[in-house]
């Protein structure tokens, strides 16, 4: 991760020159220049990623010792600026001499292949499976209707999906399926490698049309593309083109496919959602899913027996098997593989045995077979470089982990992965990173938000265990995972992790940093994701991190709970991300020493935390989250003292609210408030946070009667933050006449009502309101009747009703709101549930009647169970 490194060298760079020159003044100009070569280094990595070999020198370029730890002394003491000028000499030399050997290496690539880069040129056709094809019959069945449907130009239908999912194992049933041999005379299967060449794809079609294809040896690529759309302009025809690397190499491709012939199909595999969306912009591709556990099931039997049945006694190892294979069909068939091989004699307590160690094994079996590694690592190696950290980073995560997405992106951020685009913040980048995983179906959206976005993800365990594989060998040392082993140690041990740069722990992580002779003098980054419960850190092992790992960056200790805070925390000024569980009521003033801080989160078990480290001054600091109500430190006098980079806020107690601190809070895009709310109806200076999005106002009832807490009104539209898109109210209380403020919101687009936000017996919508609402949620309250016409919610795409218990009714209008989804039903009366499914009929019957079939959007209505 040699571009990774460079990149954060870059960042601690920049910050030293942006916000600690006068440390380093006799040495600026150094540090300057070599900063430049950097930046010249960083282009030529990128420029060269596809033809360079991992490069050890760059590795210990990036990680050299005087590269990352001289800057810490500038924060500590004094520094001999003299020998520090001497240091950064020596590594602007190292870099000058990568950069000259690598320009002379690749000249010679370009005009001297080697051997290994021209065989990379050959194209090795799979093998389609015909055998033991389980679980693709619908999906089969819905292919060739779209196949046979009549279309106004050429056709393009596309599968999509993770590595090993069996998309070419689909098309195959597919290409040999009686229907389709019956409707299309012609059909032709092309193999698209990385390396195609598109005069050898053109060639392969047309040998399906001419005998003999020697006599285009002699014509040229301008020549044999025409005579290829002069065979496809008529007629009807199928072509697979399987294993559809990249959108560019669709672009280059489509040249000779005529796209006034409406008979012809092409039917595209590839692992890339980009690949799809440009060979067909109406049509959505196909999304290949995981096989379920009785399809795996029996497909291991097929692969082992050749036939259905499992005998008794291997019954419960079976299905452990293809629990842990996670319904991909390569890990199943590669297990399978196994057990037939090892299961040569017939002896029935050698066959149990076997299968019992299998059933107990199944990671390292797939991490050992080249097969199942080869196939993943044709998408790693496709990766730019830049997606290339971020997707190993997905191995610091448990098996079978939900990942919240906003965790994952400021992870990132704070490993220097994200780099930074003019105009676009680097949370939106990392953003569009983690999409893009997901576009190449190496990464699994888990959950998404109501306004659309990834909430959470996952990576299937084959997945993950190539990024641990990758990460962890001495090439690479990105990661490794501390295990506890069975005589009761961790592997690797306290005393062995020297050399590595991330920790990932995910049991009995106290007992490890509890442990003695603790060392990791070049761990950067601790994660402690693990689904057990919080256990409390001995305050005699308080310090133990901080003493430790002096150079963390990254501390994710949620599942640690600290009784007292180790004020040498503070000592670990290199840290960017911290994540705290405790029982303290106090943030102390220390936590200001960490300049390099970028998102402090902690989770405490007192509902009010009072701030008194002066985060003012906090000049990287992004992001503040809290599960308390946080009273926010006063700003002191210095002109420094500024907050500009802060994004979230959450939650903060009302009190902490004053017109100077909403002048400080104008980069704020997520705000959370929670206390008594009365205090905020007639502040002054919300409407200054330009930037917000989501605002969060929780009305804290514990120490006030609901009657007394309860809000009378809302602020008036404009002292509402001009720019909201999306607002949850919880616990106000208000009357539902006040919704007519919340209608007069222009921009607003996510609306959640919790708690008993809104209160009475009847809710009237009022016209000209909620123009740009997407997104309606209402939860928890006493609404009988509510009135609303199809014009009240113009662009209302979703609607979902939580414990709505006395709801009678649900506007049927609704259905005639052209955007309108989805409708999600929870805990609601057996009317309400009535009502929706009449919505539902309405919309079906709708998009019965809509002529662009492409262009039809399935309403989805979800009723929980006993709702009906």
């Amino acid at each position: 991760m040699a571009d990774a490194a460079v990149e954060f060298l870059l960042e601690n760079l920049k910050q030293l020159l942006l916000y600690h020159a006068n440390l380093i003044q006799d040495a600026k100009n150094q540090v300057e220049d070599l900063e430049k070569d950097l930046r010249l280094f960083k282009a030529f990595l990128k420029d060269s990623t596809k033809n360079r070999s991992k490069d050890e020198t760059v590795k210990v370029l990036a990680a050299d010792k005087k590269s990352s730890n001289y800057f810490k002394k500038f924060v500590r003491t004094p520094a001999n600026l003299i020998s520090v000028a001497k240091d950064v000499e020596k590594i602007r030399a190292k870099v000058k001499s990568i950069l000259d050997r690598d320009r002379v290496d690749l000249a010679n690539r370009e005009t001297n292949p080697s051997e290994r880069e021209a065989a990379e040129e050959i194209i090795k056709i799979p093998k389609v499976r015909e055998d033991n094809i389980v679980g693709f019959d619908d999906e089969a069945k819905t292919i060739i209707t779209y196949l046979m449907e009549e279309s106004e130009e050429l056709d393009v239908i596309s599968i999509i999906g993770l590595p090993g999912l069996g998309k070419t194992t689909l098309a195959g049933k597919i290409f040999r399926d009686p229907k389709i041999q019956f409707e299309f005379p012609t059909r032709i299967w092309v193999y698209v490698s990385q390396e195609f060449k598109r005069r050898d794809v053109y060639v392969a079609i047309l040998s399906k049309f001419i005998n003999n294809t020697d006599n285009l040896k002699h014509k040229s690529d301008q020549e044999i593309t025409q005579l290829l759309q002069d065979h496809l302009q008529k007629g009807r025809f199928l072509i697979v083109m399987d294993d559809v690397w990249s959108a560019d190499a669709w672009i280059y491709l489509r040249d000779a496919l005529p796209k006034s012939n409406k008979s012809g199909k092409i039917l595209i595999t590839s692992r890339t959602e980009e690949v799809a969306l440009e060979a067909n912009r109406n049509r959505h591709p196909y999304k290949l899913r995981f096989l379920t556990f009785e399809e795996s099931f029996l497909l291991l039997q097929l692969e082992v027996f050749g036939r259905p049945g499992c005998p008794q006694d291997l019954e419960t190892f079976g299905q452990l098997i293809v629990m842990k294979c996670g319904g991909l069909p390569l890990a199943i068939v590669v297990i399978g593989g196994i057990l037939v091989k090892r299961s040569l004699s017939g002896d029935p307590m050698a066959r149990r045995h076997t299968w019992r160690k299998v059933s107990e094994s199944v990671p390292t079996y797939l991490k050992e077979d080249p097969n199942v590694e080869s196939i993943i690592a044709l998408s790693y190696n496709k990766l730019p470089y830049y997606l290339r950290p971020c997707f190993l980073y997905l191995g610091m995560f448990p098996e079978d982990f939900e990942i919240p997405v906003w965790t994952l992106t400021r992870l990132w951020i704070a490993e220097g992965f994200i780099q930074q685009k003019t105009g676009i913040t680097l949370e939106q980048t990392a953003q569009d990173y983690l999409e893009e995983l997901v576009n190449r179906n190496l990464v699994m959206v888990d959950k998404m938000s109501t306004d659309g976005k990834i909430k959470s993800c996952r990576v299937h365990d084959t997945l993950r265990q190539f990024c641990k594989n990758e990460s962890s060998s001495e090439r690479e040392n990105f990661l490794q995972e501390v295990k506890r082993t069975a005589g009761g140690g961790f592997e690797p041990s306290n005393t062995n992790i020297e050399s590595y740069r991330r920790l990932c722990i995910h049991s009995s992580i106290v007992d490890f940093i509890s442990s003695p002779l603790l060392f990791g003098p070049r761990v950067r980054s601790i994660l402690c994701s693990s689904k057990e419960e919080p256990f409390p850190l001995p305050l005699e092992n308080a310090s133990s991190i901080p003493t430790a790992f002096k150079l963390l960056r990254i501390l994710d200790a949620k599942s640690i709970i600290f009784t007292k805070f180790p004020r040498d925390m503070a000592h670990l000024v290199h840290l960017r991300y911290i994540v705290l569980s405790s029982n303290f009521k106090v943030i102390p003033e220390a936590i200001a020493e960490l300049w390099n801080l970028q998102t402090l989160v902690v989770y405490t078990s007192v509902r009010v935390l009072e701030i008194k480290a002066n985060i003012w001054r906090m000049l990287q600091l992004r992001h503040v989250k809290t599960n308390a109500s946080a009273i926010l430190p006063k700003r002191g006098k210095t002109t420094k003292e500024l907050g500009e980079k802060l994004q979230t806020l959450g939650t903060v107690s009302p009190q902490s609210f004053t017109d100077d601190v909403f002048d400080r809070l104008r980069s704020l895009r997520k705000l959370g408030i929670r206390g008594l709310l009365v205090s905020l109806l007639d502040a002054k200076g919300m409407d200054k946070l330009d930037n917000l999005e989501k605002l969060k106002l929780v009305n804290d009832l514990y120490s006030s009667p609901s009657s007394g807490g309860r809000l009378p009104r809302l602020p008036e539209p404009y002292r509402f933050p001009p720019k909201l898109r999306s607002l949850t109210l919880c616990s106000t209380y208000l009357d539902w006449v006040h919704m007519s403020t919340l209608g007069m919101l222009d921009t607003l687009e996510v609306l959640k009502l919790k708690e008993n936000a809104f209160v009475g017996k009847c809710w009237e919508v009022s016209t000209g309101h909620f123009r740009h609402l997407e997104v309606l949620h209402i939860e928890r309250t006493d609404l009988g009747v509510w009135k609303a016409e199809a014009n009240h919610f113009p662009r209302l795409e979703c609607l979902v009703l939580r414990n709505c218990e006395v709801l009678q009714m649900i506007p049927y209008k609704l259905s005639e709101v052209q955007s309108f989804q989805r409708l999600d039903l929870k805990r609601v009366t057996k009317s309400a549930a009535a009502d929706a499914r009449k919505i539902e009929e309405a919309k079906n019957r709708q998009q019965d009647q809509e002529l662009d079939a492409n262009k039809r959007i399935k309403f989805r209505l979800y009723i929980a169970p006993g709702d009906e």
